[in-house]
Formats: C-alpha cells, sequence, structure tokens
C-alpha cells in the first residue's frame, strides 16, 4: 500500500510503498476514504512535538470502511490501559501510557490501517466521508474545550480554522454569542468566521465589542494567554486547546484576578466523541473542506501553515 511517511521530523514527509498491516482480533482493518489533516501533525512533521515513533505514519482524523462495509472513524485516542488512575476516575485522555493515533500508532496519511474497534467511533450517515473526517479531532478538541469553557454565553474563539469552525456552529446552536479572533487584518478568515455563525470577527489585538465569559485559544500562540485574559470578564475562563503552544509571556496579576482561570485541554475520550458526533448531527455542524490526494500530503501541511485554505484540509487516498 501507499503511504505518506514521517521519517524524521523537520522533513517533508515521504510517500513510500508499505506493506500492509496485519490486524489483531480486536483491531479493525480499514480501506481508507479520508483522513484530515491536523495541526498536531504538522507539529510532529516540524519537530515542535517529540514523535515516540520514527518512522510514522502521520493521521489521526481517519474516515475507513471495514471489509463487511461498516463505515467509521478513528481519532487521536488509539489506546488506553484501563488501569491508571485516570482511566479509573473516568479520565482516560490523561492515561499515563495512552497511545495515539498517528503518533504511537501508525496512521491515516495512508491507503490502509488498523484501529482498536473499541475507540473507533461510528458516524453520521448523512456526512460524506470528507466532510466527517473533520470531527474527528478538530471537533472533538473542540468540544471538550467549549465543555470545559462552562456556561459561558459570549464565547471568544483565537485562531479560526477547522476546530473553531466547528465549534462556532455549535456554541451558536446552544445559544452563546461567538467573538472570534484572526490573525491581524485577516479580512478573509474574518469574513469566513462571520458566514458560520460569529457575530463578530477582529484582530487578535482587538478588544471585542464586550467582555467575555470565556475564550478558547486554538492558535498555537502563547501571546495569545494574556490578550485573552484581558478580554475575559470576572469570573471568565480561557481555555488552551492546543497539544503545542509557544511560550506565555509573563501579564500582570491583574489580569488574572476577579477569579478569571487558565486551564488546557488534552486529548479526548470517548465520551467526548459520542456526545460530540450525536450534536453534530443534530445542528448540523458542516465542515468546510479542501481536498488533497495523498500524493501531496506534504503541500497539505505546508498549506495549513500558510493558512492558504479556510477550515478544514482532508487527504482523499
Amino acid at each position: 500500500m501507499r503511504a505518506a511517511v514521517l521519517v524524521s521530523q523537520g522533513q517533508p514527509l515521504e510517500l513510500r510503498e508499505l506493506a500492509d498491516p496485519n490486524s489483531k482480533s480486536d483491531q479493525l482493518r480499514l480501506e481508507l476514504k479520508a483522513c484530515g489533516v491536523c495541526r498536531t501533525d504538522l507539529h510532529l512533521r516540524d519537530a515542535e512535538i517529540a514523535a515516540t515513533k520514527l518512522p510514522i505514519v502521520l493521521g489521526h482524523q481517519i474516515v475507513g470502511v471495514t471489509q463487511e462495509g461498516r463505515r467509521v472513524g478513528v481519532p487521536w485516542l488509539g489506546w488506553t490501559d484501563g488501569e491508571c488512575r485516570f482511566c479509573r476516575s473516568n479520565r482516560e485522555n490523561l492515561c499515563v501510557n495512552a497511545r495515539f493515533t498517528g503518533r504511537d500508532i501508525d496512521g491515516g496519511f495512508a491507503q490502509r490501517t488498523v484501529a482498536d474497534e473499541r475507540y473507533c467511533f461510528d458516524l453520521p450517515s448523512d456526512l460524506s466521508d470528507v466532510q466527517a473526517a473533520p470531527l474527528l479531532c478538530g471537533g472533538l478538541i473542540g468540544y471538550r474545550a467549549l465543555r470545559l469553557s462552562g456556561d459561558a454565553e459570549r464565547l471568544g474563539l483565537y485562531g479560526f480554522g477547522s476546530a473553531a469552525h466547528m465549534i462556532c456552529q455549535l456554541a451558536v446552536w446552544q445559544g452563546r454569542r461567538v467573538f472570534a479572533f484572526t490573525k491581524p487584518g485577516d479580512a478573509r478568515t474574518q469574513e469566513f468566521a462571520r458566514s458560520v455563525g460569529a457575530e463578530w470577527a477582529g484582530g487578535s489585538e482587538e478588544s471585542p465589542p464586550e467582555p467575555l465569559d470565556g475564550a478558547i485559544i486554538f492558535a498555537s500562540a502563547g501571546e495569545l494567554v494574556p490578550a485573552a485574559l484581558r478580554a475575559l470578564d470576572r469570573g471568565g475562563v480561557v481555555v488552551c486547546a492546543g497539544i503545542h503552544m509557544t511560550d506565555i509571556p509573563s501579564f500582570s496579576y491583574d489580569d488574572l484576578w476577579q477569579e478569571r482561570m487558565i486551564r488546557s485541554v488534552a486529548n479526548l475520550t470517548r465520551r467526548d466523541g459520542h456526545e460530540f458526533l450525536e450534536l453534530a448531527a443534530r445542528v448540523p455542524v458542516r465542515t468546510t473542506v479542501t481536498t488533497y490526494p495523498l500524493e501531496e500530503a506534504e503541500t497539505a501541511l505546508g498549506d495549513l501553515r500558510a493558512g492558504r485554505f479556510e477550515g478544514s484540509a482532508v487527504i482523499v487516498p
């Protein structure tokens, strides 16, 4: 089978011919239909987070079909031990021995893969393969971040890419008011944010027209943390939703006072997946997608780095 392989961090993906993966008794053998491109893939490719296995097939927003014709989604969380204190307290996203798709387990930038059936999700039938793929990380992590923002009515989204454009739709459906923050001067993305429900969109250096009750930071820029804190009303929360962020600069305690909070999101639980996919079908959440053939996986990562598309990128093997 063909696969786009990360052989060495910091170097372009290589298109290689690999042996078909063998499935174990608890695994599904999948023919790949689509795989979303996530910023985590880019962090791994660019050596901003460490790879635990090289060479590795990236990709963890997988839509595949079994030999029996069952369509499933494979997310970032690929395996947990079920025994550590985090697993036993319903926090499997923090499992000390967790294995992640596309980092510890070969992922979906390939024609075929295998996945532990216990961590796969059935997908909404009314979504195409390419529409469903971005739900499996951008959507799931975004949903967990949204839950951790509490009942914030005035919600700021910093970095309006794959995750934000899905979570904006869900938040508006829930009755929240969304304020979108983009790179300064990025009028194209600001218009895109308004088109999916944001009532205001501006640059990350701007102040929103009203104080925020909560903010989710999807961009990996640490300087956005104090900026988001300053945009909060009393008692508001900043949720950092990425796996990697540049250093956070120092800020005045006055920006944190009045019971403002900062917290991070790590990975996802299967509960997050089941809840979000059910909600995504009800809203319904619709993804804006740019597709790439498997041979152009490196191009897709470059376009993500440069912000050349709106919404999500999806590899179609």
